[in-house]
């Protein structure tokens, strides 16, 4: 084993591998900020070495699974997106429409697509979605 590591490539310790914040941050695709403030809000391990913190890739991979999501979100003891059954949420349903999330906001404000409150988010059906499609973003306007 090398004992000359580069800490943007990580570094080998006794076959335990360990990344920087900098590492760290590109493996998640966040800010070092992201990562220093999620180890001080003690939701990531890290060790301070001298100077230099380090993070173990298991630490790494368990932060990334409990990270907060969105889509992970419950609401009276269920999945408030939940896929499966068809229910959405303003992003995922403007991500599946091709349209910007204002658009999907505006067309439930004006009447033009359902979506039910559930807690401080809109949840929307798949049919709701499929239905905003055909009528609205679908239609061809009239030539005449």
């Amino acid at each position: 084993m090398n004992s000359e590591t580069t800490w943007g490539q990580g570094q080998q310790n006794d076959s335990v591998k360990v990344v920087s914040i900098t590492e760290a941050a590109r493996i998640n695709n966040v800010t070092r900020q992201a990562i220093y403030v999620a180890i001080k809000q003690k939701k990531l391990k890290a060790t301070k070495d001298s100077t230099r913190w380090t993070i173990h890739l298991d630490d790494l991979e368990e932060y990334r699974k409990n990270k907060y999501s969105r889509t992970k979100s419950m609401f009276d003891g269920e999945l408030l997106f939940d896929n499966r059954k068809g229910y959405y949420s303003v992003n995922q349903a403007a991500k599946i429409l091709g349209v910007p999330a204002q658009k999907i906001y505006y067309a439930t404000r004006v009447g033009l697509m359902k979506a039910h409150r559930k807690g401080a988010a809109w949840v929307i059906h798949t049919d709701d979605i499929r239905n905003y499609q055909d009528n609205y973003l679908n239609r061809r306007p009239k030539v005449g």
